[in-house]
């Protein structure tokens, strides 16, 4: 009987030597047959190909349909944006600011609603669509930019060649004013370049600025409304107030000549004389995209000591010491998380623009001194803690701490979440 019908290698014992039986060619094709075992040296023909090779086509096919899909809503967005120059018009006719926030906010309700009804993540659809309204502000807001309130009517712009005044230079002439600079060199030409103007906006810096509302006052025709855009308000109010005797309204921009719209940007309003008189520089900056804010001078300036003194020195101190201990920084983001590199940031930030803009706020006045005095004598006191090793004194401070921040700890948490997914999207 044959046990080996298909002639497979086999060894056989002839007087305890071992002997190879090897396999005939042709039997090794049998067994290819039979086995299913395709032959290297042959090419397979299309019909035996694995199901699996249509794949990439039925790939492309899908990703056609979603080309065609991308390529409708560019197109609903093109239509969109038509929709948006209509509104510009309108707004352009009737002095309408751009930024309308409870507009905003319903449409972003009701897109998340619709999100969910079509079982999309509402926060997805709520991300799109503020890039969307963005978007839709910036144009509109660059539109704008060129509707004058006032349209044709003479602004002198003192201290407009320093940074702030060629920004703001810019912004009135695109919107058709006539803008005048008077400079330092340009005081004997004082009566002429103030002939007739209907406004005056002091851009100097902090520590002159009464000097030159003094100075620039007797020289003012009685409806002209007199402004400065200082980041202190008591102080330089109270001088305009004394020079003139027209209309007088203080300015501050939180901005800098770096931004490139005013979309959202705010302008503090702290009244002064006739705000009525004044009301056409406000719906300006309103037709340019900004968002105003109306309050005493006396509670803007004790505000601004935190938001701007401490919080600018604080920086200050902590690139400071980076500086003093050569810290590579570059080495120091290769380990760093995402929270990191953005405190990072706005540290690099603060040493990348003019330092002057930032001593003239923080040396800005006495009391922002001695404000700057108690900040720094609490860091000695945590001093004291960390020499000590009292970390049951750190945990009872961080408690005291977290309860008095209250539901905006959670606000925070939120925000800056959303900023560190986008610094990961970026880096």
């Amino acid at each position: 009987m044959n046990h080996n019908p298909l002639g497979l290698n086999a060894i056989s014992k002839n007087n305890g030597s071992e002997k190879t039986l090897f396999t005939k060619p042709s039997k090794i094709k049998q067994i290819q047959k039979i086995m299913n075992i395709q032959d290297p040296k042959r090419p397979s023909s299309p019909s035996e190909k694995p199901a699996g090779c249509n794949v990439e086509q039925k790939l492309e096919n899908l990703r056609q349909g979603l080309d065609a899909i991308d390529q409708k809503i560019v197109a609903l967005l093109a239509e969109r944006q038509t929709e948006v120059e209509r509104v510009v018009a309108l707004k352009k006719t009737y002095n309408i600011p751009v930024y309308h926030p409870a507009r905003e906010e319903n449409l972003i309700s009701h897109r998340r609603n619709q999100g969910i009804e079509a079982g999309l993540d509402p926060d997805y659809i709520e991300e799109i669509y503020r890039r969307i309204l963005r978007q839709s502000r910036v144009e509109q807001s660059a539109q704008m930019a060129q509707k004058g309130i006032r349209a044709g009517a003479a602004v002198l712009l003192i201290g407009g060649q320093g940074s702030m005044g060629q920004y703001f230079h810019r912004w009135f002439a695109e919107a058709g004013y006539q803008v005048r600079i008077l400079d330092r060199q340009d005081w004997p030409n004082v009566d002429r370049l103030c002939q007739g103007i209907e406004l005056a906006m002091i851009s100097v810096p902090i520590e002159i600025t009464a000097a030159v509302a003094k100075r620039i006052g007797p020289h003012l025709p009685g409806s002209c409304v007199l402004t400065d855009i200082t980041s202190i308000k008591k102080a330089p109010l109270n001088a305009m107030l004394e020079a003139h005797k027209g209309p007088v309204i203080g300015l501050h921009p939180l901005f800098g000549p770096t931004t490139s719209t005013m979309d959202k940007q705010i302008v503090i309003v702290t009244p002064g004389r006739d705000l009525s008189g004044c009301q056409w520089l406000v719906d300006q900056f309103s037709v340019w995209g900004s968002i105003i804010l109306q309050v005493d001078a006396g509670e803007h300036d004790k505000i601004m000591s935190i938001v701007q003194t401490v919080r600018h020195f604080a920086t200050f101190a902590f690139g400071q010491f980076l500086c003093k201990k050569q810290i590579d920084l570059s080495r120091t983001l290769e380990f760093s998380s995402p929270i990191y590199r953005l405190e990072l940031g706005m540290v690099g930030r603060l040493f990348a623009q003019d330092p002057s803009l930032y001593s003239e706020i923080i040396f800005a006045s006495a009391e922002r001194c001695t404000l700057l005095r108690e900040y720094l004598d609490s860091l000695s006191n945590n001093l004291d803690m960390v020499e000590k090793g009292d970390k049951e004194m750190f945990l009872a401070e961080f408690k005291k701490i977290s309860d008095w921040f209250g539901p905006f700890s959670e606000q925070a948490m939120r925000e800056s979440t959303y900023l560190i997914d986008k610094l990961i999207e970026r880096f």
